[in-house]
């Protein structure tokens, strides 16, 4: 399978249900603690922690993703880079996100 197709149909999948659950969940109240089935209900804080936990099962995806042996080696870096790029943009994103709305409801 090419890896062009293999890569942009599920990311073109993805942008467009953010955006949809981005929208729905726009303008209601943001939850700190109990279950929340989607992410978009979440407050900055749990997000960054999610995207935390996410880091593990990063790295495993990708070691399967490397035993699998589909993917030349070049193919296998490139998927290893996006993988650490996406999580760390989350976790920065988030994380300057919630300490701006920290600062703006609890200013010293």
């Amino acid at each position: 399978m090419n890896f062009l197709a293999f890569l942009i149909i599920p990311v073109i999948a993805v942008i467009i249900v953010s955006a949809i659950m981005s929208r729905i969940y726009r303008d209601e109240e943001k939850k700190d603690k109990g279950f929340v089935l989607f992410y978009h209900k979440f407050t900055y804080r749990r997000r960054m922690i999610r995207a935390l936990w996410g880091i593990p099962i990063m790295f495993l995806s990708y070691l399967v993703l490397y035993w699998l042996d589909n993917f030349t080696s070049n193919e296998k870096i490139t998927i290893g880079i996006i993988f650490l790029l996406i999580v760390l943009i989350e976790i920065a994103y988030n994380y300057v996100k919630w300490k701006k709305i920290e600062k703006k409801y609890n200013p010293l």
